[in-house]
């Protein structure tokens, strides 16, 4: 029936949308990288249909870019984006952590079991993993406040920000700060002080943002591409 198509269409396209997402963070798409859609439908499984869609949905979120009768490409941030991501998570994130209740033991077992996800890969110098974890820690905190649209934004500033974020950690005194935040994070939480936390979040996010800015200096060179005629839009 044509109404179980389209909601097998949606859910397509929300996997594939998933998929490139992960591919975007984890550096596997580069910034400024094209994303070629015959040969992402491949990789894939799927059509060519469900590839448009989500790729329209990241251009959207900013994830993106598209130039008409070229393709889409991942989205190079310039030093203004950039900016404009920390100056609005600055302003919504401390509205977040300022609605959170105290939370129940299991939710903070489910926060310090993520936290220890984050040491053990800082202990192997897995960077990624690292950065995967941290997100994860974040958002089991963020997660819990009932603003919930607003931690659908900042969850989207996050992923955005996210490839430029590598360069932070390649530095062990940097990841041992990382750790050590989020145990002060955890201690915060435990004692139900928000207003410690929103402090202790500040300065992290701090440290992520000088981060980027790093990455965002060595980002220079444009990728050149050609028009790719499987990418023309129909």
């Amino acid at each position: 029936m044509p109404a179980d198509r389209g909601r097998e269409g949606e859910r397509a396209a929300a996997r594939v949308v998933e998929e490139i997402e992960r591919l975007i963070v984890t550096g596997e798409l580069l910034p400024g990288q094209p994303i070629r859609q015959v040969l992402m439908a491949e990789r894939l499984g799927v059509s060519r249909l469900p590839i448009r869609e989500a790729l329209r949905q990241l251009a959207a979120a900013g994830l993106v870019d598209h130039q008409h009768n070229v393709g889409y490409t991942v989205a190079r941030l310039q030093q203004s984006d950039f900016d404009q991501i920390y100056l609005m998570r600055a302003a919504l994130e401390p509205e977040i952590i300022a609605t959170l209740p105290r939370f129940s033991e299991e939710v903070l077992t489910e926060v310090r079991r993520v936290g220890d996800l984050v040491v053990e890969a800082a202990d192997r110098g897995d960077l990624l993993a690292m950065r995967l974890h941290n997100h994860a820690f974040h958002f089991a905190i963020f997660d819990q406040s009932p603003l919930h649209l607003v931690v659908t934004e900042v969850r989207r500033l996050w992923t955005l920000a996210m490839p430029y974020h590598a360069a932070y950690l390649y530095d062990p005194a940097a990841r041992a700060r990382v750790v050590a935040e989020h145990d002060q994070m955890i201690e915060a939480l435990s004692e139900h002080d928000n207003e410690r936390l929103d402090e202790l979040m500040n300065l992290h996010r701090q440290g992520g943002e000088i981060s980027a800015g790093v990455m965002l200096r060595a980002d220079r060179t444009s990728v050149r591409r050609s028009p790719d005629p499987a990418d023309r839009e129909e």
